[in-house]
């Protein structure tokens, strides 16, 4: 786990696969508006179980007792971050991460 700053090149970086949704200028502020903690989560089923404990990506659709729903003021400040397939998991531990640092 790191904490970090991400500038708004790095924040819309992270994010271009957004680039065309009408959230992401929104998202790439909120972002790069104070410091982020990276993580990378291992387990089994590590994806399916954490975007359970967060929630849906829009707070105004995410189940009780979220994290969104708790914290997130909408799509584009949504409080937290989850990587949404194995493969983008490790698309984005790799933008956060060495793999000297990845075990």
């Amino acid at each position: 786990m790191k904490m970090t700053y991400l500038s708004k090149e790095k924040a819309g970086e992270f994010y271009a696969v957004h680039k065309e949704r009408p959230f992401y200028g929104e998202l790439v502020d909120f972002m790069s508006s104070g410091p982020i903690t990276a993580a990378i989560l291992e387990k089994s089923n590590a994806v399916e179980d954490f975007r359970k404990l967060i929630g849906a990506t829009n707070p105004a659709n995410a189940e009780e007792g979220t994290i969104r729903k708790l914290y997130a003021a909408s799509v584009g400040e949504n409080a937290i971050h989850g990587s949404d397939s194995d493969e983008n998991a490790r698309i984005e531990g790799d933008f956060f991460f060495s793999k000297l640092e990845q075990f």
